[in-house]
């Protein structure tokens, strides 16, 4: 398999892309042809045999002492290990070392590594070319520090059930680590006592995106740092310069800094100027983020102005917008208990979950009269049981990921104390999920909410939602997954200001419309990606199939299915660096056979997209809230 190395910067991989194409075809050109022999039957194809004279054509031309020699000499490998011989497979997460609970943890080492030349699987494996070099000299490292408060065990203390795993786990969802193994150093393990090893890959943390348009010299630029002087800190900042009116720039910024001084408390700064939304925003939060935490909260702040779509009308040929603004005071707290166990060393999964939460929004300006200053009150409980498989090639190219499978039950009733009327709310919400590594990923979930006011319902909702992932089909280095999706959602008694759309992740990929609005939708979304075994520059290669089909209509009483489906159909290719913190690429060709009559709209698209279409749903107890219409 032929690689790239990572740390080439975007500017030149046309240049050298280039290059490689012109020497592979005179690579070709410059071999004496070869007798044939009729009839001779093999078991290669044409394709395979071509890339194997391309690889080893630009292996001969690396090994040159020139100077493009050794230009191509720094930016491939044809010995680069390879971690997907590794095999790993799909394996339960929490009994993986059910044999060590309850042991004294002795020592703890910290093994960090840079992003580049290094292989979580072999510490010995060490960079060594100058890019290699030079990106880890750009980058810094993880400070061992930083892991250290990410475990929830600790030195000369009794290892609880769950611990090793569930701390390998969350070092590995870290936004800065690429992967992470916490091992037990069998060879000094004792009836009471272990020794634990820990190793981390970092991912080069700074990254950024842009894009300009040379016809209106319009233009965006955006840097962030995931892992600020290997610290954990993460700001973001975007510009964008030359836009149209009222503006021509616009701006936003963002500070977060995760898990301060072992708390799990991670703090978010906002500050947000564009031209139609303005946001001033603080917050502190802990979630349930692991299988065993007890408490969990929040409480922030936000000052956010916005012009929000209005509802069109069958003449509107433009859309009709109105100003929004308001300062939202949010703070809710939760507690988890478990079940007692009677079997020393097995942690029981589920748990017993209750919450309560006060939101205050102050509204100062409003479109309509459908908007009321108020306090909402609102109180959950709820049964959750959680556990993680390890696999890969579902969102990542070859990384380690967690598969969340579980249960969860929820109950929610509030109180909202307005300023024009006073309203209660239910809710209540249900999902699973289930995966087998021969079978694949089921998902599936309902929720349903709704205000009561004087015997009626008011801003009700029911959400439908299933998601099928396939097992991983591998033919050589190439590996086949297919995504099949279903999501329904229906409005009841909502305000008119409350409308759903079929644009981008919302219904069709890449499809964006400004008058398409409606109160009930129902999607259907299919999706192939096959994972090629080719790699340029470290990015990796997939391509991609993907069908979308879109219900929508308006009205209490309107039947989705009486209209007629919007829909899209498209192909693509996927490009990610799991090195780098930039986002997947995505390139995809799409086309909209139906459109909507009072739009100017091509049929034909092609548009970069950067986060996956699909994710999983992690069984986690979140805050009491109110069904969201979206």
């Amino acid at each position: 398999m032929l690689y790239f190395h990572p740390f080439a910067t975007p500017l030149l991989r046309p240049l050298f892309l280039g290059l490689l194409l012109l020497f592979a075809v005179q690579g070709q050109a410059q071999q004496k042809p070869k007798k044939t022999q009729p009839d001779t039957i093999t078991t290669q194809t044409d394709t395979t045999r071509f890339d194997e004279r391309v690889i080893s054509n630009l292996k001969e031309f690396s090994e040159r002492k020139t100077i493009m020699g050794k230009l191509l000499s720094s930016i491939l490998d044809f010995d680069q290990p390879d971690d997907e011989a590794l095999n790993l497979d799909a394996e339960l997460i929490e009994r993986e070392y059910e044999r060590h609970n309850y042991k004294i943890v002795r020592r703890i080492r910290i093994i960090p590594l840079d992003a580049f030349g290094y292989s979580i699987h072999d510490t010995t494996h060490l960079p060594d070319t100058w890019l290699e070099k030079a990106g880890n000299f750009a980058h810094a490292r993880t400070k061992r520090n930083l892991i250290r408060n990410k475990l929830l065990f600790e030195k000369n203390q009794a290892l609880e059930p769950l611990a090793l795993t569930e701390s390998e786990r969350l070092l590995r969802q870290t936004d800065y680590i690429l992967d992470a193994r916490i091992l037990v150093d069998e060879r000094t393990t004792t009836n009471d006592s272990i020794d634990v090893v820990i190793v981390t890959k970092d991912i080069f943390s700074l990254g950024g995106s842009g894009s300009f348009t040379p016809s209106s010299g319009a233009g965006r630029l955006t840097v962030r740092e995931l892992n600020f002087l290997g610290l954990g800190h993460q700001p973001e900042v975007t510009y964008r310069f030359n836009q149209k009116a009222p503006r021509p720039w616009e701006f936003a910024g963002r500070y977060s800094i995760e898990n301060i001084g072992k708390t799990y408390i991670t703090g978010n700064l906002a500050y947000i100027n564009e031209n139609y939304y303005q946001e001033r925003s603080a917050y502190l939060f802990r979630d349930f983020y692991a299988t065993n935490t007890q408490y969990a909260g929040a409480a922030g702040i936000a000052d956010i102005e916005e012009r929000i779509l209005l509802p069109p009308t069958e003449t509107d040929t433009i859309p009709q917008f109105g100003n929004l603004a308001f300062i939202r005071t949010d703070a809710w707290f939760g507690r988890a208990f478990k079940f007692k166990s009677y079997n020393l060393g097995y942690e029981p999964r589920g748990r017993l979950i209750t919450g309560v939460r006060m939101i205050h929004t102050k509204y100062t300006t409003t479109p309509t009269e459908n908007f009321q200053t108020n306090q909402l009150y609102l109180g959950s409980i709820g049964y959750s049981t959680r556990k993680y498989y390890k696999d890969r090639f579902l969102f990542g190219f070859g990384r380690t990921e967690d598969i969340p499978v579980g249960s969860i039950v929820s109950v929610t009733t509030g109180y909202e104390n307005g300023d024009i009327s006073d309203r209660r709310y239910w809710g209540a919400s249900a999902a699973f999920a289930r995966y087998r590594e021969s079978f694949g990923y089921l998902y599936g979930g309902v929720s349903w909410g709704s205000f009561v006011k004087d015997s009626n319902w008011q801003q009700g909702m029911l959400q439908l939602q299933s998601l099928y992932i396939t097992r991983l089909y591998e033919r050589g280095n190439w590996k086949l997954r297919h995504y099949l999706q279903s999501r329904a959602t229906f409005g009841l008694n909502r305000n008119p200001e409350d409308l759903l759309s079929i644009n981008k992740n919302d219904g069709l990929r890449g499809f964006n419309s400004s008058l398409l609005r409606g109160t009930k939708r129902v999607t259907l979304n299919y999706e192939a990606n096959l994972y090629t075994p080719f790699s340029l520059f470290g990015f990796k290669l997939a391509t991609i199939a993907f069908a979308d089909v879109a219900w929508l209509s308006s009205g209490n009483k309107a039947n989705p299915f009486n209209e007629r489906p919007y829909t899209g159909y498209g192909l693509g290719l996927r490009f990610r660096n799991e090195y780098l913190s930039f986002s997947t690429i995505q390139i995809l060709f799409s086309f909209y056979p139906h459109l909507p009559a009072n739009e100017d709209l091509s049929g034909f698209k092609v548009y970069e997209a950067s986060r996956p279409y699909y994710d999983f749903t992690d069984f986690r107890f979140e805050r009491p809230g109110v069904a969201e219409f979206r």
